[in-house]
């Protein structure tokens, strides 16, 4: 039986329970993991951070000369294979290095549009050809890659590309004509992965080089943030490109397109990971610091409250993310990436579609309130450039909109599950029909009695919340059919609970799997967190379902769906004041973001 065969579904966790023995958290690093974050790390402290003033000014050279500097530690071939000059690394280390990339500001960008969803296309959907040729420059730095998708009139909408491309008489090369915008890495890029309708109608990837004739870019965009890295325009005018430089199949530009995209969100979530985790580090620093009212403002409750909350949205944050990748490992480890395998990974890659998109969603939102939360511990000197947190708040807002915007993601997430259900890949009509009978019977309200089960009143509340997800979505289902795209709003509702789910589950399921493994008293903390997480999120979650059902039911119908939503949603309040002063008295000891785990 095939790896893919054994590891969860994409989207069942909203169906089924899950074991926290199966999922992987930051807890399992082994130590090569580890000696490589701290290697990137390092290697960040020591390079970029003191070039960071230059680098913000857009200094190509330089940016170029550390890419290759990396290149040199092997920090751009993690996902590559050995063969073609990688180090193969496992997507956990590759992954490391991401997150602690984000330390260098833009060099982290520039960095990630290279080794991301600049090289990762030829990694897994080039011929051996394409790879033996293109993949040890892009290793070491010597050539960097750029990704082209978006055009002027086209951003989440891919497909209505208007770039075209047209077999020549001869037959021995395509003639690409168009615009790209928005290309990170474009004014020093080598090689280009262009999306191009051969023939004006079937979406193509092909792999373009700089110095073909007729490639050129246009001026720098002038950015709110991520200012030290570049963003151009790719022109293409009558530019011939050799037939044997078309990336997997003419009209399947789409899976290679979508699925590097998946990845791409992923890798953002990593990144928005390690950006509040520095943030979280600026501002527990800040704050022991400062002095007002002849105190620090580490002694304020409040400000220890903002520290809980940017803690808390982080681990939630970390934990769905590490756990998504360990998906993303199970799905790729056995591709055989020296050759040509571009349905296989076409089908490993898309599998977890739905946890990319919701890593990608809450990862850029947590850290955008992480971001917001860390100028304003700052005060005024939070909106001075001299202080690290004014860039990092500048640089967090293009995460909500890179990789597909927030809100086609939101649409996606339940979208995609739908789909799934329809093509029988997920049993989600049968758990409707199951979950149909039983709220049809009397339903006793959530027993919240006290346990000595660890956490079994939030696992209680899980189950009860998958429930309540299953009751509207089937509700919206059998009201709307085919025609649910059509309703937004509800999607969008139904979306936010899959995410707050995924989020509560992985967050769970990591304090029971480390209290489990080093005892309740090294799981503390993030014990407290997950049950403050619980606790702040449980009446939005009760907001979402009732404005769904509101719009989807009337009368009688309506008054007992709600009736049923009160039953599921039954809470007991904790007092999450004293948890949060826990949480933020750990983080001021440590000085940065902690589990308390050792």
């Amino acid at each position: 039986m095939s790896i893919q065969e054994t590891m969860p579904k994409g989207g069942q966790f909203i169906l089924e329970e899950a074991d926290f023995q199966t999922i992987f958290t930051p807890e399992d690093f082994n130590e090569e993991q580890r000696m490589i974050a701290r290697m990137t790390r390092d290697f960040i402290e020591g390079e970029v951070v003191p070039k960071a003033e230059e680098i913000e000014k857009l200094n190509y050279e330089l940016t170029v000369k550390l890419l290759r500097q990396a290149g040199e530690l092997g920090l751009l071939g993690a996902d590559i294979p050995e063969v073609y000059g990688g180090a193969a690394l496992d997507k956990i280390s590759s992954s490391l290095i991401g997150e602690n990339m984000v330390r260098g500001g833009s060099f982290s960008l520039s960095h990630g549009a290279h080794v991301g969803i600049g090289t990762l296309p030829i990694v897994f959907f080039g011929t051996p050809e394409q790879k033996a040729k293109y993949l040890p420059s892009l290793a070491t730095g010597e050539k960097i890659a750029a990704y082209c998708l978006t055009e002027p009139s086209s951003g989440s909408d891919a497909l209505s590309a208007k770039t075209t491309a047209v077999l020549n008489q001869a037959g021995t090369h395509y003639i690409l004509n168009g615009t790209k915008q928005f290309i990170t890495n474009a004014g020093f890029a080598d090689i280009f992965i262009v999306y191009a309708k051969v023939d004006g109608e079937k979406f193509t990837a092909f792999i373009v080089e700089k110095d073909f004739l007729g490639v050129s870019t246009g001026p720098e965009e002038k950015k709110m943030g991520i200012k030290g890295s570049s963003t151009r325009p790719l022109i293409l005018d009558n530019v011939e490109v050799p037939i044997e430089n078309v990336l997997g199949e003419i009209g399947k530009g789409h899976k290679i397109a979508f699925n590097i995209l998946n990845i791409g969100r992923y890798k953002l979530g990593i990144g928005a990971v390690g950006a509040s985790k520095w943030a979280i580090e600026l501002a527990a620093q800040y704050a022991k610091e400062r002095k007002q009212f002849k105190t620090e403002l580490a002694n304020f409750p409040l400000i220890q409250n903002k520290l809980a909350d940017m803690a808390i949205r982080t681990y939630v944050n970390e934990s769905i993310t590490y756990r998504t990748g360990g998906y993303l490992e199970a799905a790729t480890q056995y591709l055989n990436l020296e050759n040509y395998i571009f349905d296989e990974a076409a089908k490993a890659i898309e599998e977890h579609a739905i946890e990319y998109s919701i890593v990608k969603v809450f990862g850029s939102e947590a850290l955008d309130f992480v971001a917001d939360e860390g100028v304003q511990i700052h005060g005024g000197y939070g909106y001075i450039s001299e202080y690290k947190i004014e860039q990092i708040y500048r640089d967090s807002r293009i995460n909500r909109i890179f990789e597909g915007t927030n809100e086609v993601n939101r649409l996606l997430i339940p979208g995609t599950l739908l789909k799934r259900a329809m093509q029988g890949r997920l049993p989600l009509m049968e758990k409707l029909q199951t979950l149909q009978k039983e709220l049809t019977g009397y339903i006793p309200s959530m027993d919240l009695s006290e346990s000595t089960e660890l956490l079994e009143t939030e696992s209680k509340m899980l189950e009860s919340v998958k429930k309540l997800f299953l009751m509207v979505g089937g509700a919206a289902v059998q009201k709307y059919m085919q025609k649910i795209e059509q309703e937004q709003e509800i999607l969008e509702n139904l979306s936010n609970m899959m995410i707050t789910i995924y989020a509560l589950e992985s967050a769970l399921l990591r304090a029971k799997k480390t209290a489990a493994r080093k005892g309740e008293a090294a799981a503390q903390m993030q014990i407290d967190m997950t049950r403050a997480y619980f606790q702040e999120v449980w009446g939005d979650l009760d907001k979402w379902a009732k404005e769904a059902l509101a719009a989807i039911s009337e009368g009688d119908t309506l008054r007992t769906q709600l009736s049923i939503v009160k039953k599921l949603m039954r809470m007991q309040p904790m007092n999450t004041f004293a948890l949060k002063r826990s949480i933020a008295k750990r983080i001021l000891e440590a000085g940065q973001y902690t589990t308390g785990v050792k």
